[in-house]
């Protein structure tokens, strides 16, 4: 019977060892930040706008806001909203809702200039919220950067 080399014995025990152990957190893909600009309603006094924020990132958040830019049916900039989401674990879904001072048709666009604040639960500042972030619309309104 013929004897393993000590650098084939190596080899064949990391080989073994990579079948049983979870790969680095470097190694691992993160996920996305996505933002849904989700319905628009039209309500007495203005248009509501709901938004569906889900934390896939990886990464528990502390605290993310968004700076988003509201365009009118000429495409000047009208708005700005804060979305605060606060406090999102990983895996965690949130809804907010804003209230505009005019109709749902005259607004045309929405535009995330960037993060607010984005804070992981480890603490300080993070880029995490846009690098990872994955904006939609299920309306007619655009939605993105």
């Amino acid at each position: 019977m013929r004897s393993l080399s000590t650098r084939s014995l190596i080899t064949a025990c990391l080989l073994a060892l990579s079948q049983v152990l979870p790969a680095p957190l470097a190694a691992q893909s993160a996920g996305n930040f996505e933002l849904e600009l989700n319905n628009t309603e039209s309500v007495e006094g203005g248009c509501r706008l709901t938004f569906v924020a889900k934390n896939a990132t990886g990464t528990a958040l502390e605290q993310a806001a968004y700076d988003v830019a509201v365009f009118d049916d000429t495409g000047a900039v009208s708005d700005r909203l804060i979305l605060e989401f606060g406090r999102l674990p990983q895996d965690k879904t949130r809804v907010v809702q804003f209230l505009l001072d005019r109709d749902c048709g005259r607004v045309s666009r929405l535009l995330l200039n960037g993060a607010e604040q984005c804070t992981p639960e480890t603490g300080g500042e993070s880029r995490i919220c846009m690098d990872a972030l994955a904006p939609g619309s299920r309306t007619d309104v655009q939605f993105g950067s």
